[in-house]
């Protein structure tokens, strides 16, 4: 088992990683920015060492410090959580080469992953549907192969950077006296971005869902996956509610997709955990792309399967075989997570400062990962997200009524949260029904 481990995040992941290495007996070091002396991560580690000013690019992203930061203190691993670094396969590299051990999978992983053309056709000669499209990058100096490709796929198109991800670096055109223009844009916007023009074509779908399937593999031959997620409830491609499993799925194309994510994992020698993200219409899945590391929405997961996710990342990073075969692996009730975020629900512009008083709620089948605690300052200077609340149930319906109880027992003080947001949501009849597609809160706020 590892030795020690440098957290090299912040925020609730940070604190439950911290977690996860303490029930293993692995000590812990915390790093933090200037403005993060007071995160509760950083209280309870066995060792704290503050890597730079608040700025992210000078702290959490500096890949100096945070290689020196583990040789200062001895540590054998470094976690990178969600974020920040956590797919940055240079990272992964230089880590590796330092003679410490990244939790996650390998850099050259990360980096076929990370390109989304090379992952579309790695996924493709595995078995895992994609969406229709142009079957690698778009051509810079031919235009006339540009238009036939879009002619053979079907308007409307959209725009993809090979390069981009969190719903950054995409245009969606629906004919064709656009599609010049819209490629050379969004050519121009990847490089910007990304460091990297590259773009490609696919089939838009008009009203998709969003499901995920977690998988976990140990680089030895052995993966299996956690069942699926629901993530369509999002607001400019960010996620707001995720649910576990996702409802009203066609059996048999369910039990393909995982089976097929599966057995990816073992073809391309894949490491840790990662989640397959699809695109669902029409009892149809298409492979949109993969993210290499923990999700923020893993503990719904955790609920409904009882493994625990980081657990199992430590053990795999450790040299360890999975601890559990697929047949192990089953699925039980239904679970919820509201992703509490200090922003005005309305606005959702961020809400920063000091919380006067901070109550999680409670009972039966109702986790809070957060850290938050009453007298803290939520810093303006890093994502508004401050914690996750979580319910389980033995069906739907009882998951979210424990979510409804949940949300109307959560207090946060001194600082603007999205609460009410999510107690509407929670009390919404197309979302109680299950299913709704990833337009469906962007219409209902009139964005």
């Amino acid at each position: 088992m590892l030795d020690k481990v440098l957290i090299a995040n912040r925020g609730e992941i940070a604190l439950r990683i911290l977690r996860a290495c303490k029930e293993l007996g692995i000590r812990t070091v915390a790093v933090h920015s200037k403005a993060d002396r007071e995160l509760m991560h950083v209280r309870l580690a066995d060792e704290v060492v503050c890597i730079g000013p608040a700025s992210s690019a000078q702290s959490y992203l500096n890949i100096p410090a945070l290689i020196s930061a583990a040789e200062v203190t001895d540590s054998s691993a470094i976690h990178p959580g969600y974020g920040f670094l956590a797919e940055n396969a240079n990272f992964a590299e230089q880590v590796e080469r330092s003679g410490f051990t990244f939790i996650g999978p390998r850099a050259e992983t990360i980096r076929l992953m990370g390109d989304k053309v090379s992952a579309i056709e790695s996924m493709k000669k595995a078995g895992v549907p994609t969406v229709p499209g142009s079957d690698g990058p778009l051509p810079e100096d031919d235009e006339a192969q540009i238009l036939a490709t879009a002619r053979r796929i079907g308007y409307p198109v959209i725009i993809k950077a090979a390069a981009g991800g969190g719903g950054r670096g995409m245009r969606v055109v629906h004919t064709e006296a656009h599609l010049l223009s819209a490629v050379n844009v969004t050519r121009t916007e990847a490089h910007s971005a990304f460091g990297d023009g590259t773009v490609y074509m696919e089939k838009f779908l008009q009203n998709p869902r969003h499901v995920e399937v977690q998988v976990l593999a140990d680089g030895q031959g052995n993966a299996i996956h956690l069942y699926d997620r629901d993530c369509s409830l999002q607001r400019r491609h960010q996620k707001v509610i995720e649910e576990a499993p996702a409802p009203k799925l066609d059996p048999k194309a369910r039990a393909d997709v995982l089976e097929a994510c599966r057995q990816a994992c073992i073809t391309i020698g894949y490491r840790g955990a990662g989640t397959f993200e699809f695109l669902y219409e029409d009892g149809q899945f298409f492979f949109i792309e993969m993210n290499t590391r923990v999700q923020v929405e893993h503990p719904v997961t955790e609920m409904v399967t009882g493994v625990d996710i980081i657990r199992e990342q430590l053990r795999i990073a450790s040299g360890l075989p999975l601890s559990i075969r697929q047949e192990d692996v089953t699925l039980n009730g239904h679970a919820f997570e509201c992703r509490i975020c200090a922003e005005d629900p309305r606005t959702f512009i961020p809400s920063p400062g000091k919380v006067t008083l901070f109550h999680p709620p409670g009972g039966i089948g109702v986790r809070m990962d957060s850290h938050l605690y009453t007298g803290y300052t939520v810093p303006p200077h890093y994502d508004s997200l401050i914690g996750k609340l979580i319910t389980w149930g033995s069906d739907r319906e009882t998951a979210l009524t424990r979510m409804r109880v949940a949300l109307d027992e959560l207090l946060v003080e001194g600082i603007k949260t999205n609460t009410d947001l999510h107690k509407d949501l929670v009390r919404d009849g197309d979302f109680r029904q299950g299913g709704v597609n990833i337009h469906y809160l962007e219409k209902k706020l009139g964005l």
